[in-house]
């Protein structure tokens, strides 16, 4: 009975480890200039605190976890991006490094 549930845990942990050791935060970066800039202060310049509006990048406060649930799904005054898994690892790749400075 447990290796019943330990598989199918394995497997989708193993498939979201690949997915984020391949995000790429240069293509990141790319992504968020193109789709989240116009509303959000995309690099370091962001302050850390949010006071009104959307919160910079370098201000949310989700993990990596919570980022991945939130761009998967429809949510709030944003607009309904269609990013790939992919897209998502890499802008979620890029907002980690504006954290680590």
């Amino acid at each position: 009975m447990k290796a019943l549930i330990f598989i199918p845990l394995l497997v989708f942990t193993v498939g979201h480890l690949d997915a984020a050791v391949a995000a790429d935060a240069v293509t990141g970066a790319k992504l968020a200039r193109q789709w989240c800039a116009n509303c959000h202060v995309i690099d370091r310049s962001g302050t850390p605190t949010v006071q009104q509006g959307p919160p910079s990048f370098r201000s949310i406060g989700l993990t990596g976890d919570q980022l991945r649930t939130f761009l998967t799904h429809p949510h709030g005054a944003m607009p309904d991006l269609a990013l790939t898994r992919t897209e998502i690892e890499d802008v979620i790749a890029y907002i980690e490094t504006l954290r680590s400075h």
